[in-house]
C-alpha cells in the first residue's frame, strides 16, 4: 500500500484501509436482507424505504425471515479479524447495527434479562427487541442505506479488532479470503458447487501440523467435503536459512496432510523480505498457489489489488462456476 507523505512524515491511515476493505464484504449480507424484505413486503423499493415506512408487523416478518432462513447458501458476516459469525448471531448484529445499537455491549445483557424475566427464548427476545428498536427509532436514524450502515460497520469492526489482541497478519489474510468468497457470492448469489462454506475461527491441527486458516466446503452433490488450507509464514529477518526451513516444513506437512485428508487445496502466504526465489519455486510446485509479499511483516496490511484479483480467480475456480 502507498505511503502518504506530508512534510516528510508518513500519515497513511492503514487501519482505515484494512477496515473499509473488510466492511465492504458485509454488502452481500445487506443485499440478501434487502431481498428478504422485498419478498416479505411484495415491494420493489429499497431496504431503506421499506424499513422507514413498513408496519411493525412487516418489520417482525422481515427479521424473523432472516433468522429462520434454512438455506445453507447465505452470505457471511464477521468480526474485526475476519472470523465468521454463526448465522443467528450475524442477524442479531446486523439489525442492531442497522438501528445504530451495540449488540454485544448494550443489548446482550438486556436480552439475558428479558429471558429470565419473561421466560422467553433468546431468539424471541432478540427479534422482539430489534422490531421495537427499529420501529421506535427509525425516524431518528433517518437512513438504512448501505452507505450509512457501512460507516457503522467500520466503527463496530474497529471496536472488535481492538478487543482482540494480536492476529494482525491472520486478520489481513482472512479479509482477503472473505473478499474472494463474498466477491463470488455477490456475482452468483451462491457458492457454486458447494452448499455451505465453514471458515474455522482459529488455527486447526492436522496430525502434528498447525494450519493458520482453513475452510471446509460442503458439496451440493455427494458427501465428500473439500478442504482449503492456508498456512501463513512471516519473518522480520531477511530470508536466508528461514526460507529453506519453511519450505522444508511445509513440504513435510503436505506429505503428512495427504495421510489425514483426501480432498484439499493449499495456498501458502509468505510475508518476508528477500525470500529465496528457488525456495518459492520449490514450494510452488507442491501446492496450488503461493503469495509472497516481499516486505517486513510490520508493513503488511493485506493483499494488493493484483494479488486480490488473483485470489478471487483462484476461489472462483474452486467453487466452480454458477
Amino acid at each position: 500500500m502507498n505511503d502518504l507523505i506530508v512534510h516528510t512524515i508518513n500519515i497513511a491511515h492503514y487501519r482505515l484501509i484494512e477496515l473499509t476493505k473488510l466492511a465492504d464484504q458485509a454488502k452481500p449480507f445487506y443485499d440478501w436482507v434487502e431481498k428478504q424484505a422485498k419478498r416479505i413486503t411484495v415491494s420493489h423499493r429499497s431496504l431503506n424505504e421499506i424499513l422507514l415506512t413498513c408496519s411493525k408487523m412487516e418489520i417482525a416478518k422481515i427479521i424473523k425471515a432472516c433468522y429462520e432462513n434454512v438455506n445453507d447458501e447465505k452470505p457471511l458476516l464477521f468480526d474485526g479479524i475476519g472470523r465468521v459469525y454463526p448465522h443467528g448471531k450475524a442477524c442479531f448484529y446486523f439489525f442492531a447495527w442497522m438501528i445504530r445499537d451495540a449488540p454485544q455491549q448494550r443489548l446482550s445483557p438486556l436480552i439475558s434479562r428479558m429471558q429470565k424475566a419473561d421466560n422467553v427464548t433468546k431468539i424471541m427476545a432478540e427479534t422482539d427487541a430489534l422490531v421495537e428498536l427499529i420501529f421506535e427509532y427509525r425516524t431518528l436514524v433517518k437512513s438504512f442505506d448501505w452507505s450509512a450502515l457501512r460507516e457503522v460497520v467500520i466503527d463496530r469492526l474497529e471496536g472488535s479488532r481492538r478487543s482482540i489482541s494480536g492476529h494482525r497478519i491472520e486478520a489481513n489474510v482472512r479479509t482477503s479470503l472473505i473478499t474472494a468468497i463474498q466477491y463470488y457470492y455477490s456475482i452468483y448469489g451462491n457458492y457454486g458447487k458447494f452448499k455451505k462454506i465453514d471458515i474455522a475461527d482459529k488455527q486447526i491441527k492436522l496430525g502434528k501440523h498447525t494450519i493458520d486458516i482453513s475452510v471446509e466446503l460442503t458439496p451440493k452433490i455427494g458427501s465428500g467435503k473439500v478442504g482449503l488450507l492456508i498456512p501463513v509464514k512471516t519473518r522480520e529477518t531477511e530470508g536466508g536459512g528461514h526460507s529453506h526451513l519453511f519450505t522444508r516444513d511445509i513440504i513435510t506437512a503436505i506429505s503428512d496432510i495427504k495421510k489425514e485428508i483426501n480432498n484439499y487445496h493449499i495456498v501458502a502466504i509468505i510475508v518476508a523480505e528477500n525470500w529465496s526465489a528457488s525456495e518459492i519455486a520449490t514450494l510452488d510446485n507442491q501446492i496450488d498457489l503461493i503469495f509472497h509479499f516481499n516486505m517486513n511483516p510490520n508493513k503488511f496490511i493485506g493483499f494488493d489489488e493484483a494479488s486480490q484479483v488473483k485470489f478471487n480467480k483462484y476461489i472462483e475456480k474452486i467453487l466452480g462456476g454458477a
